[in-house]
């Protein structure tokens, strides 16, 4: 496996915050940001030797008023306008030579996300580390909630929606992206991975193959090529037993360590130049309990290790 080294300790890392939850349908994410850093992000990550730069959060205009049955997907001029936000932050932190780690919120943020990286880098190798795919479009959507569809406007396939003037796309780099954990697809999901050449490890291939290979083969294929790859981690990846606070639990997911194996294994690949931890549901959780683990696995991305 390529990996190039451990992260850089002199590196700033910026937090980006994306208090949004209109991309869901239970709502309560838009407090994911608040409660990941009250679980001592700043403070951990500070301890790991790094600069640290709190952004605080983005700006989430008011959800648009929508009639009984809203057109597909919903709550969309403010959704766009969030991600716009994202985007231009995104970039200006790239741009700044930070390391920006974004926390939400619901997945679509990963519309800005992903769009502001590939104004800097161009499209990138992607691992996503999700229960989901989020890979639908508003036709393929069965639910009309954007943060079902950011892989899908990464690809392109929702120009009309999110202009490539402010969106580049694609803004990643189909056979350079990785899915990890899936476990609960759509059938337009299913297409887009098939027919896009992307690579998807289910759970069934983690439970046959194990965590370890899945991630050093994740990382081979989305580091090819320029150096550049983004983390996408929705806490939903982690089984419910460890992480209940989300929106849209599955079980059957990762254990609490082999999510923690899977960030430290992009930690000592030294092959990502972003992060974004999401769908972390302070409304449901038990107590802080998720909102800890995804404090706790951004420290493992960035190479907090036992020893």
């Amino acid at each position: 496996m390529p990996f190039s080294g451990p992260p850089d300790l002199s590196r700033l890392v910026e937090i980006i915050g994306v208090p949004v939850d209109a991309g869901a349908s239970r709502r309560g994410a838009r407090l994911g940001p608040q409660a990941i850093r009250a679980s001592g992000l700043v403070e951990r990550i500070e301890a790991l030797g790094y600069r640290v730069r709190d952004n605080g959060d983005i700006a989430v205009p008011a959800d648009d008023v929508s009639p009984p049955k809203p057109a597909k997907p919903h709550s969309l001029a403010m959704l766009r306008a969030t991600s716009l936000a994202v985007a231009d932050a995104v970039e200006r932190s790239l741009g700044s030579g930070a390391f920006p780690i974004v926390i939400g919120g619901d997945h679509s943020l990963a519309i800005g996300a992903l769009a502001g990286i590939a104004r800097v880098k161009g499209p990138q190798g992607l691992i996503w580390i999700d229960a989901h795919a989020d890979a639908n479009t508003p036709a393929t959507s069965p639910t009309g909630n954007l943060h079902g569809m950011p892989v899908g406007a990464a690809l392109g396939d929702m120009r009309d929606l999110f202009d490539s003037a402010a969106f580049p796309t694609p803004s990643i780099d189909p056979p350079r992206t990785v899915f990890v954990a899936l476990r609960d697809l759509d059938p337009g999901e299913k297409r887009q991975i098939r027919e896009r050449g992307m690579t998807a490890f289910t759970m069934s291939d983690i439970d046959r193959i194990g965590m370890a290979k899945v991630m050093e083969r994740a990382v081979e294929i989305a580091a090819r090529g320029p150096a550049s790859v983004h983390v996408s981690f929705d806490i939903d990846a982690i089984d419910p037993s460890a992480a209940p606070g989300t929106g849209t639990p599955v079980q059957g997911g990762l254990t609490y360590r082999e999510g923690h194996l899977a960030m430290e294994i992009v930690a000592e690949s030294g092959a990502a130049h972003s992060l974004e931890v999401v769908e972390v549901n302070p409304v449901v959780d038990d107590g802080v309990k998720t909102a800890r683990v995804a404090m706790e696995l951004i420290c493992s991305a960035l190479g907090m290790s036992i020893l």
